[in-house]
């Protein structure tokens, strides 16, 4: 569903300049492989791909000081309201940022990254659009580039068909696939569950909600 444009943000988000990239604004192929610099400091990067209006992301980073997190939305009228929550939060170790998942390779280096986050993304449910999956082999061997050895996928979705077809594609590009559950509101994997704004609508409908961690191994490319 298409978003109304909200002109205003375009210059309200101005406020959270120091820790959100706008569009327009990319990172700069500088700090490609140097976000310990960003962070001024030695951390576990841990990258949302999709953050939304960032309850996960914010909440997450939270509870976990000690790693850096970085958020990518591609609609800047809603990663308006996540930065929001990190301000008021008075999170430091959070960066937010407009920006085209296509092009990941741009702004992250090999082995940089420690665990990507996957919730709730399109299905892309047209078959001839199966290539946009952010769960697609051609986007995991992108994120198994840009992972460290032994680096992690954290996937949640209440789309049945995605959920198999990802794991189809984890198969396929030879990934351990770990913590699996179709129904993770019943799961012994819910009391660390953090919710996003899109799972608490769902799940109050009754939706259950699929959950996986998958970990990428460098010598498992095929």
């Amino acid at each position: 569903m298409r978003l109304r444009r909200k002109p205003w943000i375009d210059e309200a988000i101005l406020d959270f300049n120091d820790f959100v990239y706008t569009k327009g604004q990319s990172p700069s192929e500088e700090i490609k492989g140097h976000w310990h610099e960003v962070f001024d400091r030695q951390a576990p990067l841990y990258v949302e791909l999709g953050t939304g209006k960032g309850d996960f992301i914010s909440k997450t980073a939270a509870l976990h000081p000690e790693v850096n997190f970085i958020g990518i939305e591609l609609q800047q009228d809603v990663l308006y309201y996540a930065a929001k929550k990190v301000k008021e939060l008075g999170l430091t170790n959070v960066r937010l940022m407009v920006f085209n998942i296509e092009q990941i390779e741009n702004i992250f280096a090999e082995d940089e990254v420690d665990r990507f986050y996957i919730n709730f993304c399109d299905p892309w449910p047209k078959a001839r659009h199966a290539k946009r999956r952010l769960t697609y082999i051609g986007f995991l061997e992108k994120y198994r580039k840009l992972l460290k050895d032994n680096g992690e996928l954290f996937f949640k979705t209440d789309n049945r068909p995605l959920f198999d077809f990802s794991l189809e594609q984890f198969e396929l590009a030879n990934l351990k696939v770990n913590a699996l559950t179709f129904d993770l509101h019943n799961s012994e994997y819910q009391a660390n569950n953090i919710m996003t704004e899109y799972e608490r609508k769902f799940s109050g409908f009754g939706e259950k909600i699929n959950r996986c961690e998958v970990t990428f191994t460098k010598q498992d490319k095929k």
